[in-house]
């Protein structure tokens, strides 16, 4: 049996059991391939991909055919060398009707091949909880009889895995990391069948990339277009991964920060478990500084700029120029402002930094920024706010572009106004959301520039940020 977490379409239940053919279940599951949608972010803790996603509902214990000739995925063989064309995403959710080895088993029930599986499970691309958790709102009666069923406290009562723990508990989700790992009748899995890729991470001189390298900590001045620690589906191509490889390091560097995907600079990691929690603590307590510098569409004046965040932990992030209660104070503080000249072609291209439509392409500003609050997306969505966001910010950008032709359209911008209903004050909230774009793929004007703590005792700096390096 597989439920579904939130995204879209099924095929037969108990299809072998019933004599159903393979072509009858494929034209079962592709009638009804596009029912579901679902967005939220790689960051989110729900391990959702932040975007359109593809799954479905399949019998426990029914193969299914996998082969680009009869679903059109593709045919699948190994997760390397890395796919320079991205792939629509594929989750799949399964309860498993019978235990055995978890390989074994998501070779059987999705027919894919052993070395595919296994390179999904190095990648962190697939999860278990020991009970199935609850269905999502878009669930159907189908899917919501299956979750009653493998959780009926009678059912439930027979495992002894569960026994002491509450449902809660029990339908929370682990990393699979090993092939060989046992799953019960009755677990639940998710497997993220096409993860988030980053090519460039095989580009990269990692070595070169040592800021520096000490007894508990490496600096590293990250590139733009990978993530730091990883995705939910994917922790093998990540800053935190190649780096350790390429200092040759036998305990994998643990993240002690995170800056987005788009973003490069300084970035520490944790040699050991006591750094990483020395570090964390600095943090908590306001004792490590960052600066950042940013590339912007407009100028802007010096001094502290304060917003506020919508507490709610998806992409993209709005904020009010006016208090709201319940809403995060974000502060940061320019320092600095200067005109330069906009990037060339070359070397946008050269980064695949994206022409997000700004009118006016002959100059860009670049300011120096002491970040005050570490807010997801702060830098981004603040210079957004004060119509001067950041070159190459395919998210944000787009919706400055609106607001400046329709200067109402911000529910909590500068013209906001009182809605007569809750009902009008959501679709005006959506309406905005809608004029957001996409995340962008490798590169935005933004850098990590410089980190420092104990009052600059202990210091570091980015290299030159890739507007700077024409003929590099």
């Amino acid at each position: 049996m597989l439920l579904a977490a939130g995204y879209r379409s099924f095929a037969a239940p108990a299809a072998r059991a019933l004599g159903i053919t393979r072509e009858v279940l494929r034209k079962h599951r592709n009638k009804h391939a596009a029912l579901w949608h679902c967005r939220s972010s790689y960051n989110s803790s729900t391990a959702l991909a932040a975007q359109t996603e593809t799954s479905r509902i399949v019998a426990g214990n029914t193969t299914v055919a996998s082969s680009s000739s009869s679903n059109s995925f593709p045919k699948y063989d190994r997760l390397l060398p890395c796919p320079t064309q991205k792939s629509t995403p594929r989750i799949e959710h399964l309860v498993v009707s019978k235990g055995g080895l978890v390989l074994e088993y998501i070779c059987e029930a999705l027919d894919l091949p052993p070395l595919f599986v296994a390179d999904l499970i190095r990648f962190g691309a697939v999860y278990y909880a020991l009970v199935c958790p609850q269905p999502p709102p878009t669930a159907t009666e189908e899917e919501i009889r299956i979750f009653r069923r493998v959780t009926d406290p009678l059912v439930l009562r027979k495992r002894d895995s569960i026994k002491g723990k509450t449902l809660r508990e029990a339908q929370k989700t682990f990393r699979v990391t090993n092939v060989d790992q046992f799953v019960e009748e009755g677990t639940y899995l998710r497997v993220h069948v096409h993860p988030k890729r980053f090519p460039r991470c095989y580009e990269i001189d990692w070595r070169s990339r040592i800021i520096a390298e000490e007894e508990s900590y490496v600096v590293l001045d990250k590139p733009a277009g990978i993530s730091v620690g990883g995705t939910t589906d994917n922790i093998e191509e990540s800053c935190a991964t190649f780096a350790t490889r390429a200092l040759g390091l036998t305990t994998p560097l643990m993240t002690t920060h995170q800056i987005d995907n788009c973003t490069e600079g300084c970035v520490v990691f944790a040699n050991t478990k006591e750094f990483c929690s020395i570090f964390h603590r600095k943090m908590r307590d306001k004792k490590v500084r960052k600066l950042y510098l940013a590339l912007t569409a407009s100028p802007l004046p010096t001094g502290i700029i304060t917003h506020y965040m919508r507490p709610i932990r998806m992409a993209p992030r709005l904020l009010s120029e006016d208090f709201i209660k319940g809403w995060h104070r974000c502060q940061l503080e320019v320092i600095d402002c200067r005109k330069v000249p906009w990037p060339t072609t070359n070397i946008q291209d050269k980064y695949c930094v994206e022409d997000c439509g700004w009118p006016s392409q002959d100059y860009a500003y670049e300011c120096t920024i002491n970040l005050l609050t570490g807010k997801t997306h702060q830098i981004r969505a603040q210079f957004a706010a004060c119509k001067a966001p950041l070159i190459g910010d395919s998210m944000y950008m787009p919706a400055t572009i609106a607001e400046m032709t329709n200067p109402g359209l911000n529910p909590f911008g500068k013209y906001n106004k009182d809605f007569s209903s809750e009902s009008e004050r959501e679709t005006a909230v959506i309406n905005w959301i809608a004029q957001y774009g996409k995340e962008p793929s490798v590169a935005i004007g933004l850098q990590a520039y410089q980190i420092s703590w104990d009052d600059g005792e202990y210091s570091y700096k980015a290299g030159s940020p890739w507007w700077r390096c024409e003929n590099t």
